[in-house]
């Protein structure tokens, strides 16, 4: 595929979803090929250029594992240990599985934590006093999305390392990369600051486009605080391949570790998210090829990483507008008749039977302070998050539904409520790779 014919791909992938700006990085057979366009901020004439950092929320989880698993190479931490034998003060404020909790959990998602972190909004690092409290269900059993999790993994850096999370993830994992990052939460001002795009909300019915500003709490930074490039994303790829695809020969995790973060997790099932889960890293079906990377979604941000470790390709999106997941989904297709597979989740086929939604999957589900109500209107079930109307969920065989936002009418992802092998009731619900346990009432509690 020559250079031209990916950069017209990319184009219409973007202009087609209204996307104010982009860059898209390619890493293939040892060769990079960038490219970027429209506008760092929407009507200031500002060009997205190659070195603008674009938050990539979630991805950050990436670069944090990483940072964990070259304190490993080192000797410094033992994956399968208990968490709280490192910090010790988790016996004051958890519950009675602390002693099961590893980092192996918190790099997976299967430590049963809640997804979101909720302690006070000030703090600049992770408090363990205010917010981790209990788990959702037994740590190692199963998946259950949690920012919590790696908000708690950014602590134990900073207990392992002496330095801040921010301060480790520079000196141990961006500088011996070639990577200059941006924090979105500790912004710097200087004039070499590199330049960091403003996400955008979009909406393409009204044709309306505006800023927004990131609201990540400090706190959170190892969960979702980094603003990267494309390329620097791919540089992160490049560890993940062999030195004859473009790999990176040297970097600061072994190969040992390296190998230990690719492995899938036996029992990481992230139903609606992607195809497995290893350490940091999603598992994605493209085609033959398994391919490895994260999402991540800041405000009015999107972005994408795809890693084949096998073949030799590294593919990284970064937008500033929330319309970049459309993106995504149109540059996979755009690139698939060229040979490019791309990994991406389909967790429905398009030929699962419709069904009635049961009548116990009415009821209110938690996890942490979220919760989801799920109520039977007609053939399809309402979903009520925190008060507010959210979601359509249309049911289908096995307890699947597709999920329709109520807002703008989109069809993004899928769920499934899930029974206990007690007694087959409905028990939880699964939406956004999150586990929520449902509510019992009193009559059924006493």
């Amino acid at each position: 595929m020559s250079s031209d014919d990916l950069s017209d791909r990319f184009e219409r992938a973007a202009r087609g979803n209204d996307v104010t700006g982009a860059q898209l990085a390619v890493l293939r057979q040892g060769e990079l090929r960038t490219f970027e366009l429209g506008e760092r901020e929407h009507g200031t004439g500002e060009p997205m250029s190659g070195s603008t950092k674009v938050p990539v929320g979630s991805i950050t989880k990436t670069f944090t594992t990483t940072l964990l698993m070259a304190l490993v190479s080192d000797g410094d931490l033992d994956l399968d240990a208990p968490v709280a034998e490192y910090l010790p003060e988790m016996h004051r404020i958890s519950g009675d599985l602390v002693d099961l909790l590893t980092t192996r959990h918190l790099l997976s998602h299967t430590g049963g934590l809640a997804a979101d972190y909720a302690g006070p909004a000030e703090a600049d690092h992770f408090p363990l006093g205010g917010c981790f409290l209990d788990t959702l269900q037994r740590p190692g059993v199963g998946f259950s999305y949690s920012n919590l999790g790696y908000v708690l993994a950014g602590h134990l850096v900073e207990a392992l390392t002496g330095m801040t999370w921010w301060e480790a993830m520079r000196a141990i994992v961006l500088k011996p990369m070639g990577i200059t990052a941006a924090s979105i939460v500790a912004p710097d001002r200087s004039p070499s600051a590199p330049s960091v795009a403003t996400g955008h909300a979009v909406n393409r019915a009204r044709g309306l486009v505006r800023t927004v500003e990131q609201t990540l709490e400090p706190a959170e930074a190892p969960a979702g605080a980094l603003a990267l490039s494309a390329s620097d994303l791919v540089a992160l790829g490049r560890m993940h391949l062999r030195p004859e695809h473009g790999g990176t020969a040297a970097g600061p995790v072994g190969q040992a570790e390296l190998a230990e973060m690719r492995r899938p997790v036996p029992s990481a099932d992230p139903f609606g998210l992607a195809d497995g889960w290893a350490l940091g890293l999603a598992l994605f079906r493209g085609g033959a090829t398994t391919w490895l990377g994260h999402d991540g979604m800041a405000d009015g941000t999107s972005c994408y990483l795809r890693v084949d470790p096998t073949g030799g390709t590294v593919i990284a999106l970064t937008t500033n507008s929330g319309s970049g997941s459309a993106m995504w989904r149109d540059l996979c297709a755009e690139l698939r008749p060229t040979g490019l597979h791309i990994g991406a989740h389909h967790a429905l086929t398009g030929a699962e039977r419709r069904t009635a939604p049961p009548r116990d999957c009415v009821g209110e589900y938690v996890n942490g302070d979220t919760v989801y109500s799920a109520v039977i209107r007609g053939d399809h079930v309402s979903l009520v998050v925190d008060g507010d109307s959210a979601a359509t969920l249309t049911l289908y065989e096995g307890l699947v539904f597709s999920v329709t936002d109520v807002t703008t009418g989109e069809q993004g992802y899928a769920g499934r409520f899930l029974r206990n092998a007690r007694d087959g009731r409905v028990d939880r619900i699964q939406i956004g790779g999150r586990v929520a346990a449902k509510r019992r009432r009193a009559r059924e509690a006493a």
